[in-house]
């Protein structure tokens, strides 16, 4: 076999191919014994038809096209090792000669990882924030568990903002019904704004028993923006009651001997928290920092496909979240040309950081072993509330493994580049990774933070799971 390599831009190349009839004897071996398997002549068992008698009844054409489809993977294979080039992606392959008993010769074009310099890990050099846990914040969490163990008790008075209501309602469009705008039993919050707009106004001063009617606009469904006429009955008015923050109910909500106990332990956990959130700033702020020492071109292909894929992964959390697109740009503050200028941002910021952490396991010979590879399956798993056996089938049948491999060997190689990297917080302390390891390889390194800075876990399911919870389990 005969190859040879030309470079049609710094991320692609044509690899052009030649092979004479004798290298492919294996496949068309193996096409005339499949064929012939296929194929019944009287005076032959099956599969022990001669290729020339194949030949004239199912045509060389055939089992050339069977074999030629057999040999281009294998023969492809070679060409790319022999070469030493990097594909990041299926070759586009063209047949130019098939010349029967003499030669099949065939182009591939691919996206290549583009050739570039690893500046020395131990350049790098990050700040983090420090890790302080307030007492502010330790009182927040007090309240919001606190807030968790109300009890609501039925008033005979008129209902007043964070008063909980039943209501029945009914919402009709020109005297007809709006599907699923019919309700019994609805428990609500006043002032909570997850119901419809101007119920808090319309029910605010009512008693058990009255009825009230207002108009709200239709914000989903066919008859989206339209005005429709809610009628609202209220079947009972229930204050909320807080427990008194002491030794008892710190008890009876967590277990703990005395208030102070509890507030000692929901310190632990926030400093905890924000232990991890420091080492997954440190891990994203060393990588932010490599990435702008290197500059790559960068696969037009691969990050198209890429772009493709955050689009969809949008919609379908869109969906599942039952909002549109219109409804997501404006809660975020931005237009759509906005949005997608960030979108390809963050698909062209995740091809580099794969292209340059690939590079580094590469350099650094990183390997994964089994035992690292089943760690990884049995955590993902369980964050996404399955069987580690369900899970890794999922994956096998999606054709996923390859992938997650290599995403636990960039993590590798980053690890590596931390280790060498400087890292210290605001006040000039150096950040202890070891004693970060655990934490950040755990599913929970993850952290996002929503609105008001809270970080949580975004389960695969879609469920959230805030990190400063005091329940949160160690």
């Amino acid at each position: 076999m005969q190859s040879s390599v030309e470079t049609l831009s710094p991320t692609r190349v044509k690899l052009t191919v030649e092979a004479t009839f004798d290298e492919l004897k294996p496949e068309l071996d193996k096409a005339y014994k499949s064929i012939g398997a296929q194929v019944k002549v009287q005076g032959f068992r099956p599969g022990k038809v001669p290729p020339r008698i194949l030949d004239q009844r199912v045509g060389r054409g055939v089992v050339l096209e069977e074999a030629v489809n057999e040999a281009i993977p294998r023969l492809y294979g070679e060409a790319v090792e022999s070469s030493k080039v990097a594909p990041l992606a299926s070759p586009s392959i063209e047949v130019t000669e098939l010349d029967d008993n003499v030669k099949l010769a065939f182009t591939a074009e691919v996206d290549i990882r583009p050739e570039f310099e690893i500046p020395a890990f131990d350049t790098l050099s990050v700040t983090v924030d420090d890790v302080v846990v307030t007492d502010e914040e330790i009182d927040e969490q007090m309240e919001g568990l606190r807030e968790r163990f109300a009890s609501l008790s039925p008033i005979d008075r008129a209902a007043a903002a964070d008063d909980y209501v039943t209501l029945d309602l009914v919402a009709t469009l020109n005297g007809e019904e709006v599907p699923g705008g019919t309700a019994q039993g609805l428990s609500y919050q006043i002032g909570s704004g997850s119901l419809l707009e101007g119920i808090d106004e319309a029910i605010t001063g009512a008693k058990a028993g009255d009825a009230v009617t207002f108009q709200t606009q239709l914000v989903a469904g066919d008859q989206e923006g339209k005005l429709a006429d809610v009628a609202v009955t209220v079947r009972a008015v229930n204050e909320r009651t807080l427990p008194e923050l002491n030794d008892e109910w710190a008890n009876t909500a967590a277990g703990f001997e005395t208030l102070e106990e509890l507030k000692g332990d929901v310190r632990v956990r926030l400093d905890r928290v924000k232990r991890l959130q420091q080492g997954v700033d440190a891990r994203d702020n060393v990588l932010e920092a490599l990435l702008a020492m290197i500059d790559i071109p960068l696969p037009e292909a691969i990050v198209a496909s890429e772009l493709s894929w955050r689009e969809q992964t949008t919609e379908e959390q869109l969906t599942r979240a039952g909002q549109t697109k219109d409804e997501f740009l404006l809660e975020q503050g931005k237009t759509a040309e906005e949005w997608d200028v960030e979108l390809k941002k963050g698909a062209e910021d995740a091809v580099k950081a794969q292209l340059v952490l690939d590079a580094v396991a590469d350099a650094e010979e990183v390997q994964i072993s089994d035992a690292e590879l089943n760690d990884q399956l049995i955590r993902r798993a369980s964050r996404a509330g399955m069987a580690p056996q369900a899970y890794a089938n999922a994956l096998l049948q999606a054709g996923q493994l390859p992938s997650l491999v290599a995403e636990v060997r960039r993590g590798k190689a980053l690890a590596t580049i931390m280790e060498a990297a400087s890292i210290q917080d605001a006040s000039g302390n150096v950040v202890d990774l070891e004693q970060l390891r655990d934490d950040m390889t755990s599913p929970e390194a993850e952290v996002e933070t929503d609105d008001a800075g809270r970080p949580y876990h975004l389960h695969d399911d879609g469920s959230i799971h805030y990190l400063d919870d005091p329940e949160h389990a160690h």
